[in-house]
């Protein structure tokens, strides 16, 4: 059977009914779906990078059922309605590609994503923004939110030119951290430690790689690694006999080995 996003609304407008819908349904609030949608959003990013199509098509059905949801929440308290939320983004695509819409010229993508960057400056000034850090989401990911925060900064020329004074910085703020370990002064560490982060999340926006996805791949690889050293051990009572010098070593030749495959690949 086929059904259309009329259904889905209907869907949820029962599943939300005091009288005759689903407790858990009936029960949620904004604040405790939102970590769902959260949730969904992430599984949608790992079915893209796991290239699984028919996952995909899942995940973003979890994640329109996400927006469904609190707009049904927001009708019901005569706040907004599911065809406003369609009339907002529709108007704001519009708006924000007059290069496609109202004949305006536009060369590059580089030049449109400059283009989308002052439109949204614009609708921030008109909505009385004080500073160029106003509206940056507190609930985003830190990763990406300190990304967000260079980018703000940058728009007034705050901003190294290139990858190489990053670099440098980094450096700094190492020895800092260094510093701060001698001490043993928690807070300081936790600073300092910050720091670090913050300025490789700046080396990544210079290098034009999203920060989160590197972790990504990196989690990926350290555990495909750590399981390839669980099998080479046999098993959990032989790896937990290893010192540390033989745990490195069955390490280095799964990276070895691991390289090599890639290479055959």
């Amino acid at each position: 059977m086929t059904y259309d996003i009329d259904n889905l609304l209907q869907i949820m407008r029962q599943l939300r009914d005091p009288e005759s819908g689903c407790p858990w349904d009936v029960k949620q609030d904004f604040s405790t779906v939102a970590p769902y949608t959260i949730e969904e959003a992430y599984e949608v990013a790992d079915a893209i990078q796991r290239n699984d199509f028919s996952g995909l098509r899942d995940e973003l059905g979890d994640l329109l059922l996400q927006v469904v949801f609190h707009a049904q929440m927001a009708a019901e308290q005569n706040r907004f309605t599911f065809d406003e939320v369609v009339s907002a983004i529709c108007d704001k695509m519009l708006r924000r590609h007059p290069h496609v819409f109202d004949g305006a010229e536009v060369g590059s993508a580089g030049e449109q994503s400059r283009a989308w960057e002052d439109a949204k400056e614009k609708e921030r000034l008109e909505n009385g923004a004080a500073s160029l850090m106003d509206d940056i989401p507190r609930g985003m990911a830190e990763l990406q939110r300190s990304v967000k925060l260079q980018k703000r900064a940058a728009r007034c020329g705050f901003d190294w030119p290139a990858a190489g004074p990053v670099i440098e910085k980094l450096h700094e703020e190492t020895a800092e951290l260094i510093e701060a370990m001698a001490t043993g002064d928690r807070g300081q560490l936790e600073d300092e430690l910050g720091d670090l982060l913050f300025v490789m999340t700046n080396l990544a926006r210079k290098l034009s790689i999203d920060p989160a996805t590197a972790l990504r791949r990196a989690n990926a690889k350290f555990e495909q690694r750590f399981r390839a050293v669980e099998r080479a051990a046999g098993n959990r009572e032989t790896l937990d006999a290893m010192d540390l010098a033989e745990m490195e070593s069955l390490w280095q030749r799964v990276k070895k080995d691991t390289a090599v495959n890639s290479d055959h690949e």
